[in-house]
């Protein structure tokens, strides 16, 4: 009943789609634009921006104007504003850092203001995965001017606020931990959604699910839903990968130049079907997101070298032309070079090299090619020199070159005479010099920085593929067919989505799913209902054959088989922390009174000791302590840990209370104090000194003589008590005024002070700046 209870709070506070068309977008992203502009306007670094004085005087202020709209489109703007800013940067470079600390600004933004709604998970999810339309909440003229200048396609282009942390590689935002519990919810099925899409090739926009959380319970038996979860997807994507590599390999050994054989035609069905998988991805959800993605590289590569296949071997059969259809097939056989690194680091996504390898490659192709066009110049000259003998031809001497670049320099000195005998070998030297010399130390040099990068942010970089990959498997109708199935509900469905209704096309789409996708189905049915949840079960049979194990006879135990289930030292590490622990064992007193100094270091524990009533007498070490009379010595007790043990987490804080009362008494110059501190007295408090008189106390009756001075005498050790009680006051007011809670207000108000300071100059610099731009000047310049 408790668990069906959660789930109907769970459902009733789940955002309606309804309400989610009703909140107004447009107000926000000209109002962050304004705010940004408007406190941003120097440049600034990452650290700069999130350092304490920064985030107190500017981004605060702009997190609690904004939070009090609990406006859920609010994160959705700020990747808004930050893209208009990345775009200007590009186009601008003379203020690009303005810009781009202005970008940062909206990032850092977008990540606070995410964390106003973790109150509730389903509305962090619903923040990030819901489709937003920038023009909502618009006036009619603004929608009408963006009509006229995009066009009636891009007017209403949905998107979420993932989407545009990716396309805007918004990487501390997707690293934070909000951000990536929803990643790792999505891409394990546990919260599923679907997405209004417009530019897919096969859009089915008939019931869109909003953000809700998954219960395998109240789903349906063949729930074709669960083929867009991202965690199955990987798993599908890598047998199919794997069956398309198999049928690569058989083409490629059974090869036929004169007509196709059954091998082939499996081929480019499945290379087809792949291919089409690639385009409806890229449509869906932009190149610049596809190919954000290090794998789909590799994958658009392989389609470029399958296209090229196809048509050369279209052409050599349609021709009859037999060299053709053999080089059609050398082409692919270059296909190997990226078919077998794909499958292969399915195993090891995650690793730095390959994270690193992408944007090194980027970097090496970019400097290959501007080195390309430095020595264009020397190509020419070198064949213009050797026109006259006719031995050197233009692809030779760039052959020439090329094995120059990569180390053979001693080729430049043996065929320099042969361009000329004048200008050959200097022009050669220069060369070599400079391409095995110079060129090459700069580009070991950019991949090196590149690479270091990189693995500085290695987290970042994982976490940033992982929810592309994440968001890319939950959008296009396409994506729930695998191929070459795929290719039968293009060819069927297509045409049907411009006659169908979109109620009859949904269901053609859903029940063409079921029969092309029927084991799958099963498989992850059988799997979420019977083995997944069968986990416990089989921790609980793990649990009970180590007990059978434990309640063995030693010489049992230490056979060699039955050895191996033992328990290790690290199980039994590991199981000190999940047991619950009601007490601190007797390791500390509960009394803080410094009369008992002499005793203070003993650990013994009356045996008699009542357990702690609750979890509160776990931080007496923090707490006030009660001041109690000395006991003598007594023999430890055994405490033993109670029966009822339950596994907690170990980060588990107790409460504390607020305010210390602390009784001190005097103790030796150096001893530490009996509370638990370590730290040793700086001054020790003065001792009650009895009165100096030589009478020796008597223990009975007091004489006559004796009752007429007693109560002079008392008033007198009265008093000395008094004053002795006021020293011992004055040293306790000295000692608090040299312990570190004071010093560090100190620091602290002569920290406020200098952010005082800082904030009258920055206003003083940038009211400079404003007067010297002019009010003609909308950027304002970088500072030095």
């Amino acid at each position: 009943m408790a668990h069906d209870g959660v789930d109907e709070e769970t459902r009733l506070l789940a955002p309606v789609s309804e309400n989610l068309a009703s909140i107004k977008v447009f107000p926000l992203i000209p109002s962050l634009k304004k705010d940004v502009v408007r406190d941003i306007d120097t440049a600034l670094t990452w650290e700069q921006l999130t350092a304490s004085d920064i985030n107190f005087a500017l981004i605060r202020p702009l997190v609690f104007k904004y939070a009090k709209l609990d406006n859920l489109a609010v994160v959705y703007a700020c990747f808004v504003v930050r893209s208009h800013f990345l775009s200007e940067a590009e186009d601008n470079l003379a203020y690009s850092g303005v810009l781009l600390s202005r970008a940062a600004v909206c990032e850092i933004l977008a990540m606070k203001l995410l964390g106003t709604f973790a109150s509730s998970p389903l509305r962090v999810a619903t923040v990030l995965t819901a489709s937003w339309n920038p023009l909502a909440g618009a006036p009619e003229q603004v929608i009408n001017d963006v009509r006229n200048m995009v066009g009636e396609d891009g007017t209403y282009d949905p998107q979420c606020a993932l989407e545009m942390a990716i396309a805007t590689e918004s990487k501390a935002f997707l690293a934070s931990p909000l951000v990536q519990t929803v990643v790792n919810d999505i891409y394990a099925g546990r919260m599923v959604f679907s997405m209004t899409s417009h530019r897919s090739v096969l859009a089915d926009n008939y019931k869109p699910r909003s953000i809700e959380v998954y219960d395998v319970s109240k789903a349906p038996f063949l729930d074709h839903y669960r083929l867009r979860v991202p965690r199955y997807g990987a798993i599908l994507e890598f047998l199919n990968f794997a069956l398309l590599l198999t049928t690569f390999l058989l083409c490629l050994s059974t090869k036929d130049p004169n007509h196709m054989n059954g091998f082939e035609l499996v081929f480019i069905v499945f290379a087809s079907a792949f291919a089409l998988e690639e385009y409806t991805a890229s449509k869906e959800h932009g190149w610049t997101i596809y190919i954000a993605n290090l794998w789909n590289v590799f994958d658009s590569s392989f389609i470029v070298i399958f296209l090229v296949y196809l048509a050369f071997r279209i052409k050599g059969l349609h021709t009859g032309d037999a060299d053709t259809c053999d080089f059609a097939f050398d082409v692919l056989a270059c296909g190997a070079c990226i078919l077998f690194p794909r499958l292969a680091f399915f195993a090891v996504s995650n690793n730095v090299v390959v994270l690193a390898l992408r944007a090194m490659m980027a970097e090496f192709l970019f400097f290959i090619g501007i080195a390309a066009i430095c020595f264009s110049g020397l190509l020419f000259t070198l064949h213009s020199l050797a026109a006259d003998s006719g031995k050197w031809s233009v692809k030779s001497i760039a052959w020439l070159m090329v094995q120059i670049w990569f180390g053979n320099t001693y080729l430049s000195f043996a065929q320099a005479e042969s361009f000329h005998p004048i200008f050959g070998p200097v022009l050669m030297t220069c060369f070599a010099a400079l391409s095995n010399t110079l060129l090459l130390t700069i580009l070991i040099s950019i991949l090196s920085n590149t690479f270091a990068r990189i693995d500085a942010n290695a987290k970042q970089e994982y976490l940033f593929q992982y929810a592309i990959t994440t968001i890319e498997g939950v959008k296009d109708s396409l994506f729930s067919y695998q191929p070459p199935f795929n290719l039968l509900a293009f060819v069927i469905l297509w045409p049907l989505s411009f006659v169908l209704t979109p109620r009859a096309l949904h269901s053609t789409n859903v029940f063409l799913i079921k029969i092309t996708s029927f084991p799958q189905l099963i498989i992850i049915a059988i799997y979420e209902r019977y083995l997944a949840h069968g986990q416990k079960w089989r921790e609980a049979s793990s649990r009970r054959a180590h007990n059978i194990y434990a309640s063995l006879s030693r010489s049992v135990k230490h056979m060699p088989i039955l050895d191996l289930l033992g328990s290790s030292s690290m199980d039994v590490q590991e199981a000190i922390f999940d047991i619950d622990l009601h007490g601190e064992l007797g390791l500390f007193d509960d009394s803080d009174n410094e009369d008992e100094g002499a005793d203070w270091p003993t650990l013994e524990v009356p045996s008699s000791a009542p357990a702690a009533p609750s979890g509160l007498e776990a931080s007496r070490s923090h707490e006030s302590l009660r001041h109690r009379q000395p006991s003598p010595l007594r023999r430890s007790g055994m405490i033993t840990p109670p029966e009822n043990i339950r596994r907690t987490t170990s980060l588990s804080l107790s409460p504390r209370k607020t305010q210390r009362t602390r009784t001190r008494s005097a103790v030796s110059p150096g001893m530490a104090s009996p509370s638990g501190s370590p730290r040793l007295r700086a001054t020790a408090l003065p001792a009650i000194v009895p009165s100096s008189s030589t009478e020796v106390p008597t223990l009975g009756p007091r004489s006559p003589l004796g009752a007429l001075f007693g109560a002079r005498r008392e008033r007198v050790a009265s008093m000395a008590g008094m004053e002795a009680s006021v020293k011992r006051v004055e040293a306790v007011v000295e000692e608090v005024k040299r312990m570190p809670v004071n010093k560090l207000k100190d620091e602290m108000k002569e920290l406020q002070d200098r952010q005082a300071r800082i904030e009258n100059l920055l206003l003083m610099l940038t009211r400079g700046m404003r007067n010297d731009t002019g009010h003609h000047s909308t950027i304002r310049h970088d500072s030095l």
